[in-house]
């Protein structure tokens, strides 16, 4: 029987917690299919299954229907050809790469150069580490066996990364965790899960928000430093914690976080750029050269006026866009009536970096999923988006079986292709602009509702402003910090733990 003690600390839980089906229409509604919304006497905490616990299930039950999906490709579709992989939409990047890499033959990554026109490999080094111990583990036999099983080992691995992601987004929002499920259902994360190695940055750098929402800005420093030596992209979530720094005067944090990602990038980068340069730098020369690729609207431009365009004109103009957009959320948060939130803008920058960049294969999506859980938690605006993902994942793989189909035209037609771009586009632009609605007007935001200012904050959570611009000087009344209320740490089966 519980103690007096305990009784109260569960109570203060119940009350703290912010339960989606009491405030999200949406959630209300597909709660009907396990019995309802939860009630004045639901108790949490009164089994083992936590919060976070259950939302670990929910992702690890989706990635496994993600892997069913493969089955197709994973039994035949592979190794026949390539048209079957499309038409079946289980089309995966791991399985040939085993041996166009090298990695069946025992090359080293950066080290030994590789026949034909690739010589290197075109993955950062803490990514090529991921693939090489994936294929450490992978048993011989004959080639196509080998390559199922290095996807198999890999999937296994990045299934591990998708629980990490699910669960560091359950617990950066300290009193909505189960703002985590968006995560763990989102049909495009369990059906793009496994097509790259994209989830290993994801998981570092939802690990790193989760160090800053705690207060601990070297820790997200050396994650974010780890995470952009798997990808490239995580290095920009140092552009809001720079502007909301400059807001708030936490210049130490800022600094303590930058220099953190510095020495972790550095100790994983340096040896394999001392000692082999020329694999090492492959990765950013494939970046710089690459051409207009799919997904893009480049490619849009491309196709509708049978024009080309000068790859270097591209870089020039994506890297200056992207600029400028970085430029204007950083006026966004400067001028807000109310500082935004670490989540929104890490959101928006990553949104915009993709919305302009020559290329979007369909695992880029993995980039934003737990960023837009975390900016906008509303299952409205978050299913209208994967809408749109969902659709043009299903569009490119459309598009590639008619191309590869020969006169048989099976598939989608290039203007079809261009309508799925068009909607992926569309769908991250609606969810950008909800954001920055709610940065502009801070009382629609579903995360202050409850009076929060910014639980993914950290040291920035409830600072004074000391340096904005604008309107950011005569605030509106609405735009005044509510007063927080009580927060508590999910994750423990019984009351709040030290961080």
């Amino acid at each position: 029987m519980p103690s007096a003690e305990e009784t109260s600390v569960q109570q203060h839980e119940e009350r703290s917690v912010v339960r989606p089906t009491h405030q999200d229409e949406v959630a209300a509604a597909g709660s009907e299919l396990i019995g309802g919304r939860s009630g004045r006497w639901t108790r949490l905490g009164s089994t083992a299954l936590t919060p976070v616990g259950a939302i670990a299930l929910v992702a690890l039950g989706m990635f496994a229907l993600g892997m069913v999906q493969k089955l197709p490709c994973y039994n035949w579709a592979w190794f026949r050809g390539a048209g079957s992989q499309y038409t079946h939409a289980c089309y995966s990047d791991i399985p040939h790469l085993f041996a166009a890499r090298g990695f069946s033959d025992g090359l080293v990554p950066y080290f030994d150069r590789l026949p034909g026109d690739m010589q290197f490999l075109e993955y950062p080094v803490l990514t090529g580490v991921f693939m090489q111990v994936a294929a450490w583990l992978t048993p011989g036999g004959s080639i196509q066996h080998q390559e199922q099983m290095y996807w198999m080992v890999n999937a296994g691995m990045l299934m591990i990364c998708a629980v990490i992601i699910a669960v560091c987004v359950a617990r950066t929002h300290r009193r909505r965790p189960w703002d985590g499920l968006l995560v763990a259902l989102a049909p495009a994360f369990a059906l793009t899960a496994t097509i790259n190695w994209d989830l290993l940055a994801v998981a570092l750098t939802a690990a790193a928000m989760l160090m800053w929402s705690r207060g601990r800005a070297l820790a997200f420093g050396i994650l974010i430093g780890l995470a952009t030596a798997a990808k490239l992209y995580p290095v920009f979530l140092l552009g809001p914690v720079f502007i909301l720094c400059w807001r708030a005067g936490k210049w130490r944090e800022f600094g303590m976080a930058t220099l953190g990602a510095a020495v972790s990038w550095l100790v994983v980068n340096l040896p394999v750029m001392a000692f082999a340069p020329e694999g090492w730098k492959k990765f950013y020369t494939f970046s710089e050269e690459r051409g207009i690729d799919f997904g893009s609207f480049w490619l849009i431009i491309t196709q509708r006026t049978g024009e080309s365009i000068e790859v270097s004109t591209v870089n020039t103009v994506s890297t200056l866009t992207t600029v400028l957009l970085c430029a204007a959320i950083g006026a966004l948060t400067l001028m807000a009536p109310r500082r935004p939130r670490f989540a929104q803008l890490a959101f928006l920058v990553v949104a915009a970096f993709i919305l302009v960049n020559k290329v979007y294969s369909p695992q880029y999506v993995l980039w934003l999923i737990p960023l837009a859980a975390l900016a906008r938690p509303r299952w409205r605006d978050f299913l209208i988006w994967q809408a749109c993902e969902v659709m043009y994942f299903l569009g490119i793989w459309m598009y590639l079986a008619y191309t590869t189909s020969g006169d048989k035209h099976q598939g989608l037609p290039t203007e079809g292709y261009q309508l799925a771009i068009a909607l992926h586009l569309l769908g991250t632009l609606y969810l950008c602009a909800v954001v920055v609605r709610d940065i502009l007007k801070p009382e629609r935001d579903v995360v202050r509702r409850d009076g929060s200012d910014d639980p993914s904050g950290g040291v920035l959570d409830g600072a004074p402003d000391v340096f904005v611009l604008g309107r950011a000087a005569h605030p509106a009344r609405h735009a005044h910090p509510a007063v927080e209320g009580p927060r508590v740490e999910w994750g423990a089966a019984r009351g709040p733990v030290a961080d």
